[in-house]
């Protein structure tokens, strides 16, 4: 990691006198494949931007593009130029976006990528409560996957991330948030309605509605019906938690979701939730930052509020 960082120290040390405009510039043209593009996309005649590329050339002393029969693509130092470039531009367009931000009465702007899983519970309540303490403060909110809300935090486009702790998240800061526990959901007039709770191995071969194929719930699922040296078939599979408490609820058959999530929706108050009595069926969730020194001080006060909404 040191060695990286030198080589990036020492790339942009040469580089020292590019400035934004031949940046983004150079991030067009590898972006379109060809000059002509690129131009037309900057508004810009052609000469122009080749008269910028070949200058950033001349700084760094080594070709930055090669043309080949598809269209030009970054050399290697290109594609280091082009990473940096896109890091250093994404940077200034947030910088810029705040600052006008501060200048229209808003202190602030928080952004947030959670998993869905996360977004069906009680984020969006925790987040309102926070903004009825800061209302000069902006929070904007996406859906992602686990790895991309890993990778939105770490290339610094989110601020927070919040997944299911059996995400790997490497070495970014990670802080307790809530939980949730998965439970067979049936409806009240099923045998097992009355039940305190089960195992997975007990009701493995009647869950018939599926959730999210491919999806967190789903793999842990399937994978603890691998290690049994069995497994999962379904009579149905939802892309969601709303529809999956619909299908049980319509007599389907079982499935086994988030209590928190599903109790959430509608006729969830039809269904009734047996909770799981396996060691993995508690599910921790996680907030993740860059840490203290990359956060800025208004993102560090919504990561300590939503800290404050933990369930123990």
């Amino acid at each position: 990691m040191f060695d990286d960082l030198s080589r990036t120290t020492c790339f942009f040390g040469m580089a020292k006198h590019i400035d934004f405009v031949s940046l983004r510039l150079f991030v067009a043209v590898c972006d379109e494949g060809n000059i002509a593009r690129a131009a037309e996309r900057e508004s810009l005649v052609a000469s122009a931007v080749s008269r910028r590329i070949a200058a950033i050339e001349a700084e760094i002393g080594t070709p930055l593009l090669v043309r080949g029969r598809r269209g030009i693509k970054p050399s290697s130092a290109g594609e280091t130029l082009l990473r940096q470039a896109r890091e250093i531009l994404r940077s200034m367009d947030r910088l810029n976006a705040e600052l006008s931000e501060y200048a229209s009465g808003v202190q602030g702007h928080v952004r947030v990528v959670a998993t869905t899983a996360v977004l069906a519970e009680d984020i969006a309540e925790d987040i309102g409560s926070f903004l009825e303490l800061h209302p000069g403060v902006r929070v904007s909110t996406d859906e992602r996957v686990s790895p991309e809300v890993v990778r939105a935090v770490r290339e610094g486009a989110a601020d927070i991330g919040v997944l299911w702790d059996a995400s790997d998240v490497g070495d970014l800061q990670v802080e307790p948030y809530r939980r949730d526990h998965m439970c067979l959901a049936v409806r009240s007039d099923h045998p097992l309605a009355g039940s305190v709770q089960v195992r997975f191995d007990d009701v493995m071969d009647q869950i018939a509605v599926g959730v999210a194929p491919g999806g967190m719930v789903d793999t842990l699922l399937r994978r603890e019906a691998a290690i049994r040296s069995r497994s999962l078939v379904h009579r149905i599979q939802v892309s969601g938690i709303d529809a999956a408490v619909r299908f049980v609820a319509a007599g389907l058959g079982p499935a086994i979701l988030p209590r928190e999530a599903a109790m959430g929706h509608a006729k969830a108050s039809s269904l009734t939730f047996i909770p799981l009595a396996e060691p993995w069926a508690e599910r921790r969730f996680v907030i993740i930052t860059r840490g203290q020194s990359a956060d800025s001080a208004t993102t560090q006060l919504l990561v300590q509020h939503l800290k404050s909404r933990t369930l123990g």
